[in-house]
This record gives C-alpha cells, structure tokens and sequence, in this order.
C-alpha cells in the first residue's frame, strides 16, 4: 500500500519525543538566537538527526551528513524565496542567466574595492551597519548603474525579509517587492533597447519584468558578505593580539575571511527538502520532509576539524582553495557557506563563465579588509562598546549588527 511504510515507521516514534539532552523548543529560544553553538553541538554529539517535533524538521548537524544532503539533488531540494513567501511564478529568477552572472563579478571585481574605501571614508561611527551592511547594497546599485537613493535603500532592507515567519515583517517585505518591480519598470524600458552591460539592461534584452528583476534580487545572497565581514571585524576588533597578527601579514587576510566562514558562518542553518521517500541517517525521511542543515553544528565537528572551537589563522586542516563538494582533492574540507551555494561543479577560474559566488565573496571580503586595514590602520572599538553576534530573528544571520569605532 502506497505511503504504509512511513506510517509503520512513524508509529515507532512517538510525537513530542524528545531527548534527554535537549528539549525542541530550545532551538526557537532568545539561548539559540545569541549563540547557537552549544545546543547544536549536543544534537550532533548525541543524536545527529534530531526528530523536531514543534519545527516539524529533522535537523542534521555533522559535517559528512550536512554536506551529503546539501550537494544531493537527486534526493532533496532547496526551495526559493520567492516560493516560501508565496510568490512562487510571479516573476522569473534570472539569476543564474550567465549575463547576469558576469555583470555581478564585473561589479565585484572591477569596483567593489573602490566602494569599501569610499563607503568607509563616509563611515560616521559604526562599521558594521555604514560599511559592511552598505556594501552589498552599493554593490547592486553598481551593477544595476543607478544611483543608490535613500527609498531605494529603504525597498532593499524590507525586501530581504519578505519570506519572514513575522507577519510585520513579511508583510513589508512583500510590499518592498511590489516597490522594486513598479521602481523597475520604467527603467527596464528605457534600456531595452540599449546595449548597456549593466543588469537593468541585461535584464531588459531578454524581455525580463518590474517582477523579474525583483526576483532576481530576492533571490540573491544579500547575507554572506556583510555576515562575514562584520563577525571576523568583530573578532580583530576584540582580540588585540589577532589584529596585530593580520595587519603584520597581508597573507593572512584570506586565511581569517575563510577561517571566518568557518568558525562563524553568518548563515547558521539552511532549509532542504525530501522530493521523495528517502532512508538517511537510521531514519526514513517522508515525503516533502524539511530537512535542517546546521553550519553551526558541522563546521564545528571535531570529526573533521582538529580544535573546532579554536578559531586559528593557521589552520592546516582547512582548505585555501575553492572545494569540489565541500573537499579539496587531497582531502581539505571547507568551511560551510549557505549564502553562496552548494560547491560549484566549474574549475575554479573558469574560461567561459564567472567565478562562483563563492570565490566572488571571499575574494571581495578579503580586498574590503585589505582595505579597511590601510585606509584606516588605527581603528579600534568605541570607549563602551561591547559588539557581540546574535540573529534578530529565527532564519535571519547570526553576525554582528552594530560595531562602533573609532579612528586611532
């Protein structure tokens, strides 16, 4: 009989089962949001695929298991933004169209250094919220050519919440969809017929929308960047000691951006989804199953990492290239990063395509902290200050939200 299976299996478990390590409801709680490394830790210590009876999810927290299911297609999907708030058709992601790809590395590569000196020479105080959380926006208003307005600022702050389990919140999220596709529009138009590289443009040759060029952004890592570079400036800033180290060898840059990754990955947990029956982990996963990746948990697994919770420069068990499914060929595991994809199946620089978005954020988080240590070598933390990490929200970034300075 079709579906008897999972029904024989799930007599066997109980709901509102738990542990005796940890109680469901802790992983929703203010604990979790601060800092979530111990709880993760116990589930994948003691019982790695955790049956979350509230969530309705199964969270998987080793680092073998978390990347076998992140790279599986064949068994699991990832479903976009625009499906979990409900705009699922409403407009295209063009996001993966190679035009769209290249124009993004050309931002990247050609002026995102340019942004990072000038946005940090307009910085007033605080370096997360006028320099990191800036930067990815002044990124996409490069790409797009337009200028980067206060509304327009605005629109891209509440569009990134639009999938929200706060209702406030997905609801402003959502209007800031409509906002960008109307903004849009026009200028979408305009460019049509135009040879521009820039993404409106390129946005408008292939008949693209207000709605597309929306979703397209919706669909973007907004994240990552500004996650990444805010938790490793938090960590320089507060340790002394690791900053004298990085800003006496331009070399370890990149080694602090990857082992940042790594050790405080701004996105935490990512969402999959069985497509069908699956058996994984001594569990038979139903159909349609959420399945709760934790980067927390596996870039912490000591089965992989030597002193996981050690955050270390020098690293030898970390891999300094970009990975192949999560390993470099001589076996290096990477740092998890959710925001930027599973690991791409392109050679690393590629000839006839742009780097992945992988390599475009870490090379760019690097040259922005390259840049931050030249242009502004005496910073340090405002008299006062106590900058920590924390999630404002269930699904939203584990970083640093404000980080006040001051110049020498």
């Amino acid at each position: 009989m079709s579906g008897f299976r999972t029904y024989e299996v799930y007599q066997r478990t109980r709901p509102g089962e738990t542990t005796e390590w940890i109680k469901p409801r802790q992983l929703t709680s203010d604990a979790y949001l601060v800092d979530p490394y111990p709880l993760v830790a116990i589930l994948r210590e003691h019982t790695p695929c955790y049956r979350d009876w509230p969530g309705n999810a199964f969270w998987v927290t080793r680092y073998d298991d978390v990347t076998s299911v992140f790279v599986d297609d064949a068994n699991f999907e990832t479903r976009s933004r625009a499906q979990r708030c409900g705009r699922d058709g409403w407009g295209r992601d063009l996001g993966e169209e190679l035009e769209v790809l290249r124009c993004l590395e050309r931002a990247a590569d050609q002026q995102g250094e340019a942004i990072a000196r000038r946005v940090l020479s307009e910085m007033e105080g605080d370096l997360a919220t006028e320099v990191f959380a800036r930067l990815p926006f002044e990124l996409l208003c490069t790409a797009m050519a337009v200028e980067p307005t206060t509304d327009l600022a605005r629109t891209y702050l509440h569009l990134r919440r639009a999938t929200s389990w706060e209702p406030a919140a997905r609801r402003d999220g959502l209007d800031a969809l409509d906002r960008l596709a109307a903004w849009a529009a026009p200028l979408l138009e305009q460019r049509r017929s135009g040879d521009g590289d820039d993404l409106l443009s390129i946005v408008a040759r292939v008949g693209g929308s207000g709605a597309d060029l929306a979703i397209t952004v919706l669909e973007m890592d907004h994240d990552t960047l500004h996650g990444v570079l805010a938790n490793l400036w938090c960590r320089l800033l507060t340790e002394p000691e690791l900053m004298d180290e990085v800003r006496g060898d331009p070399l370890l840059v990149k080694a602090a951006v990857l082992e940042t990754l790594r050790h405080r990955p701004p996105i935490v947990s990512a969402d999959r989804f069985t497509r069908h029956e699956v058996e994984r982990f001594g569990r038979l996963l139903p159909e349609g199953a959420l399945v709760r990746l934790s980067a927390a948990a596996a870039n912490h697994d000591p089965r992989v990492f030597t002193d996981p919770d050690v955050f270390d420069l020098h690293r030898r068990d970390l891999c300094q290239r970009e990975p192949r499914g999560q390993y470099r060929a001589d076996g290096l595991p990477s740092g998890i990063s959710f925001g930027t994809g599973a690991p791409s199946r392109h050679p690393a620089v590629p000839e006839d395509r742009p780097r992945s978005r992988y390599a475009i954020v870490r090379d760019l988080a690097s040259t922005t902290t390259r840049a931050i240590l030249e242009d502004a070598p005496q910073l340090r933390p405002a008299d006062g200050a106590t900058p920590t990490l924390r999630s404002l929200r269930i699904g939203e970034p584990h970083t640093c939200w404000s980080l006040p300075v001051v110049r020498g």
